[in-house]
């Protein structure tokens, strides 16, 4: 994966996709951004090409990941808006087995499940109450991790916990099994998964990552 220099990138207009744009940049990265709204979005480099749609529709991911050698997102689930996680990554992963793109990085919650987990009761808690809460959304994401599970992508599935949307720079737990942090900052996540794309130290798990 040492060979990768333009990315492509969806939910880079969100909060956490505004600091993987910006670390992607800093360690001198290409970036197309797949953008529903191109003119809200503030950062301004000659490295950033913009592609305007929508991750839902295939088309635009078939645009976005022409000439790319690797795919992150940050796309999470906005309100009162289609389910977009199992539909996003269907997308991708097809247009990344039609033009040969190996590597897909992507951040999730803690509450998806695989049959790796050893949840402690905290961290099994957190899953129980986002599977009471919001079942839709919550049965639309673990589709999405089945989704890759079949694929034969090289991927990476990023879980966190509470986000703190700060700049600091800390020492960081990583286990496959359990959370064992309760928060972790937007620049940890994203700088953890920019090496990740690159080092494939976890090809086709699901990490958490948390603060220590």
């Amino acid at each position: 994966m040492k060979n990768i220099k333009k990315v492509a990138v969806l939910g880079g207009g969100g909060r956490t996709g505004n600091y993987l744009v910006n670390q992607l940049l800093k360690e001198g990265f290409s970036i197309k951004l797949l953008l529903r709204n191109p003119e809200n979005f503030s950062i301004q480099h000659a490295h950033i090409e913009i592609v305007k749609g929508d991750a839902l529709d295939l088309a635009s991911i078939q645009l976005l990941l022409k000439d790319c050698e690797a795919v992150l997102s940050t796309i999470g689930q906005c309100k009162d808006e289609p389910l977009v996680a199992s539909g996003a990554t269907e997308n991708i992963l097809k247009v990344m087995k039609d033009r040969q793109i190996e590597r897909f990085v992507l951040l999730a919650g803690l509450n998806i499940d695989t049959p790796f987990d050893k949840k402690s009761s905290k961290t099994k808690m957190a899953t129980d109450w986002m599977k009471a809460n919001f079942p839709v959304i919550q049965q639309d994401r673990q589709k999405a991790y089945d989704l890759l599970v079949e694929s034969d992508v090289n991927w990476t599935q990023v879980r966190v916990p509470f986000i703190e949307f700060t700049d600091i720079d800390t020492e960081i737990s990583i286990n496959t099994e359990d959370c064992l942090g309760d928060k972790i900052t937007a620049h940890d996540i994203t700088k953890f998964m920019v090496r990740e794309m690159i080092d494939s130290n976890y090809k086709r798990q699901s990490p958490f990552i948390s603060t220590i």
